[in-house]
């Protein structure tokens, strides 16, 4: 018993470090969403919300996330490939590969800002050296979530590469060896040897990284400011255009946390049947 107590007193800092810092704002957050401005109880936040187009900044906020995942996942799994091969300079390549995790967010948004300049950028440059037309990266609503998403997944594909390395390494080496006297190709043990086995790796994976999608702030808001919005550009756009909105903002928070609740529900739910 008491070196169970000894153990409890060593978790005590992060305890109370997580309730200060990460539940009590939350559990403020949420309260506030129900106030209006006489410090009454009520729903009327919420349908407030309907006037700052909150079904069109969900959406929004699901194609980014939609499209952020698939492009972290399929670089992750070029990537882990790669790095599952003894070649020259693979401890460069794993190097360079890891870079991104180091650079800040607000540093990588405004880096992305200058490679998507409609004049004058770098992806426009590269385009008119390749003798292709430029093209514009904010036409409209959808091209510029594409960019906010290609831009997300280069910081944090690494991290997604780095997960679903350590699942390849863990597939022991006989099963391909085993599938190439079969006759199976480098596809095929690719969908019935490398997949089967990454599952629960790639589950971790969009896991981490779906969570953590729903809280990006300073790339989206760097890149195409306050539309098309986002859930937590809207809910800063609310905060600081006026106090009276603060409950707004609030509830626009409380629906952030309701969404990630529900596709880590869904991703759980359907990796138990």
């Amino acid at each position: 018993m008491n070196q169970n107590l000894k153990y409890f007193l060593f978790v005590i800092p992060a305890i109370a470090y997580i309730g200060v810092f990460a539940f009590f704002p939350s559990g403020e957050a949420v309260y506030y969403s129900f106030l209006n401005s006489q410090g009454q109880f009520t729903l009327s936040n919420y349908k407030e919300l309907f006037y700052f187009n909150i079904g069109g900044t969900i959406i929004n906020t699901i194609i980014v996330v939609s499209l952020a995942l698939f492009l972290e996942l399929l670089l992750g799994l070029g990537i882990a490939a790669v790095l599952t091969w003894e070649f020259r300079g693979k401890k460069a390549f794993s190097t360079l590969v890891i870079v991104p995790m180091g650079v800040a967010t607000v540093v990588a948004a405004i880096a992305f800002s200058f490679i998507f300049q409609t004049s004058g950028g770098y992806a426009n440059s590269f385009l008119k050296l390749i003798d292709l037309p430029t093209f514009n990266w904010y036409a409209n609503k959808y091209i510029s979530l594409l960019t906010v998403a290609i831009s997300d997944s280069w910081k944090n594909t690494p991290i997604v590469a780095l997960i679903l390395l350590s699942g390849m390494l863990s597939i022991p080496r006989d099963l391909y060896n085993a599938a190439a006297l079969d006759g199976a190709g480098p596809i095929r043990r690719f969908f019935y040897i490398t997949l089967p086995n990454l599952k629960k790796f790639i589950a971790i994976a969009l896991i981490i990284r779906g969570v953590s999608e729903f809280n990006i702030f300073a790339l989206p808001l760097i890149l195409i400011g306050y539309h098309p919005s986002i859930l937590t550009t809207l809910a800063y756009d609310l905060y600081s255009t006026s106090t009276i909105y603060l409950s707004s903002a609030a509830a626009v928070i409380l629906l952030a946390f309701i969404s990630v609740f529900i596709a880590i529900n869904i991703k759980l739910g359907g990796g138990n049947k």
